[in-house]
Parts: structure tokens; sequence; C-alpha cells
């Protein structure tokens, strides 16, 4: 079967839209005709070379899709060809260790995510004689993908998958960072640090858990006036300016909670933030960062003395086949704003235009949507 897809090479700098051909689904796999697709920060970091060595190119890249099942392979039984379904960037297995002790989002089989081959090593995507791999085992930038099962949650038929597409990856790691990893409660303090298409979903996930400030701070004016809208309490230019008001509304004490969903992690935003929190507070790590560079660097001694909690984040702390439908249930319920968060729309020949948007601050979230 033959798809185009937006490919990445090492040494590019911007996808290629290329044909490719795209295996039939073997067992425990499914194949999805793909709607549409977020363009997310993180397969820029795959032209920015943040991922150093890991990623196994060329790759097709998107990890951020929603589609309908057309086949499905040997064994898989809790989907069907019709089904609609939003791709979870992590895939979960069910049985592995993390999965059994309710850490789906730490699944062994995401092991493969950079690679974007199937757990049995194999490659789906191929170009004359060359494998590729799909980003985070799928590669949602293409019309058509045969992916693992456990990657596609079913989601109702009736939900507009151009906007359902955003419950893949943006909502939940950014909701969840600030309900689950961060454990906002009623009358918090929270700092988001970045309030892009993740940091605009910790606001979301941090007004809806009660917090009374909800902090952001951001350089870009257009985003910070979009955090307003969607449950910021205040917005800064800078952590400095932050940091002095959150002091003020705290009485001294800190925030509750920062979050920081830049768009690279370093080690300046990791102590700007470890700084802005109280005693006893947390600091969730959600951006990417060069994997080759040590970018936490704090004092122990304080971090002992204060009992401030640094922690990590993948995919908000969410179990996908739960907590994607459970969002999209509040989306349904007026309870969660997805519509907003779509500033513009692209085809698949327009990716490189969409991720210049992006890199410009002009798009909260950019969708592909496929013809």
């Amino acid at each position: 079967m033959k798809t185009r897809a937006a490919v990445m090479d090492k040494g590019q700098t911007e996808f290629e839209i290329v044909e490719l051909d795209v295996d039939e689904p073997g067992p425990g796999e499914v194949h999805v005709k793909f709607t549409a697709s977020g363009l997310c920060h993180s397969d820029l970091h795959l032209v920015e070379g943040i991922y150093g060595d890991s990623p196994r190119f060329p790759i097709v890249a998107g990890h951020e899709g929603s589609g309908i099942i057309e086949s499905v392979g040997e064994g898989v039984t809790h989907l069907e060809p019709g089904d609609h379904v939003v791709c979870s960037f992590m895939p979960s297995c069910g049985y592995c260790r993390y999965c059994e002790t309710g850490h789906t989002n730490l699944c062994n089989i995401g092991a493969n995510i950079l690679q974007g081959c199937m757990p049995d090593g194999t490659f789906r995507y191929h170009r004359g004689g060359t494998d590729l791999g799909g980003f985070c085992m799928l590669g949602t930038f293409s019309e058509r993908a045969t992916i693992h099962a456990r990657s596609a949650v079913k989601v109702d038929p009736w939900l507009p998958l151009e906007v359902a597409v955003l419950a893949g990856c943006g909502v939940p790691t950014g909701w969840g960072s600030a309900v689950n990893a961060g454990g906002v409660r009623a009358g918090d303090t929270a700092v988001i640090f970045g309030a892009g298409g993740v940091g605009m979903n910790a606001v979301q996930g941090a007004a809806q858990a009660g917090a009374q400030y909800v902090v952001v701070v951001d350089p870009v004016e257009f985003k910070r006036e979009t955090a307003l809208s969607f449950g910021a309490t205040h917005v800064f230019a800078d952590a400095e300016e932050a940091a002095t008001t959150v002091k003020e509304l705290t009485w001294g004490n800190g925030a509750d909670q920062a979050i920081l969903t830049v768009g690279v992690m370093d080690e300046t935003v990791i102590r700007q933030a470890f700084d802005i929190v109280g005693k006893g507070s947390t600091v969730v790590l959600v951006s990417q960062a060069n994997a080759a560079n040590n970018t936490i660097q704090l004092p122990s001694a304080l971090m002992v003395r204060s009992e401030k909690v640094l922690r990590g984040a993948q995919f908000g702390s969410c179990n996908p086949h739960n907590d994607i439908p459970r969002l999209l249930r509040l989306w349904n319920k007026g309870s969660l704003k997805l519509d907003e968060l779509v500033t513009k729309q692209y085809t698949l020949d327009q990716v490189n235009e969409g991720y210049q948007d992006l890199r410009d601050g002009k798009i909260i979230r950019g969708v592909v949507v496929h013809g």
C-alpha cells in the first residue's frame, strides 16, 4: 500500500514529503488511515538534534494523530475496521511490570519510540530498499500507517477527529503534568513555564484542579494573552518578574508547583523553577532536553532542607487508554478547551510552514489535516 509522508533524514533541516510503501498489519497490529496530526515541538527536535544519536534515520515524523482503522492483524480483538481512534505516543502492552503496576505511560515497549520500529525490531514503512521507522512507533505525518494495536485508543465515532487528535499528546501531557504529576489542589499557586501546545493544557489542568493562582511565564505576548483565556490568573514575560509577584501572592512562601513545558529544557529554567517554589513543593520536568547535557544543577543542601521535590513526567503521568477518552469527555461536557488550542490547520505539504509558524510563536497548536 502507498502513502505520502513527511520524512526526516539525518542532517536535514526540513521535512521532505515522499511516497512510501506501508505493510499490511501483522499480528497485534492495525492499519490506520489518518485524519489529522498535531504539530508538536517534539517532532521539531528531530530537526534540531535534541535527541542526539538516539533516533534512527530516516524516520516518518509525527506522533499526535487520529484516524480510522482500516484493517486489523491477527489477535487484535479490541479494535475493528471502522473504529475511530486517537493514537497514543506511548504504547502500553498491558502486561509488563510498569503496566501491571498502573504506570502504563512507562510501558517497556515505549523503548522503541525513537527508533520507530515494532517491538520485534522490524519496520512497516519502506522506500526502495530502505526501512523507515515511525516516530513514537507511529509516524502520523503520513496518510496511512501500520502501528502496534496498543498505540491506538478507540474513541466515540461522533467526535471530530481534527479536534480529538490533541488528546494523543499535548493535552494529556500538559493537563496531567499539573493534575497528576504536580498534584495541584484547591488553593494552590502553580507556575507554568512555557505556554505552547503542552503548557496551555497545564494551565487548564491547574485551573480545573482549583489552583487559586495560575501563573504563566512565556516571552511571547500572543501566548501570554491566550493563557488568560485558559485559566491563567497572572502572566509574565520573564521569570524574575513572576517570582516577585509569586512571593507577594503567597506571603513569601513560594509556589506549590512549577511545571516546565518550555520548548527546550536547560539548567537556567530548572533553577528558576526550583527557586520559585516553596518548601515541600514540586518542580515537574516535562520538556525535552539534549540527552548529552547535564541540565540539572541544583544546590542539594537547599533541596534537602526545604524538602523540595524534582520529578519528571512522561505523558503527564496519564494512562493513555483511560485518560484519552476521559479528557475527551471533559471536552464534550464543556469543561476542557480543545478547539481553542488549534490556531491554524495545514495540509501535509505545508508541514514545514507550520513548524516555521511554531518557531515564530504564531501558533499554540497547528494541525495537519489529511485530505
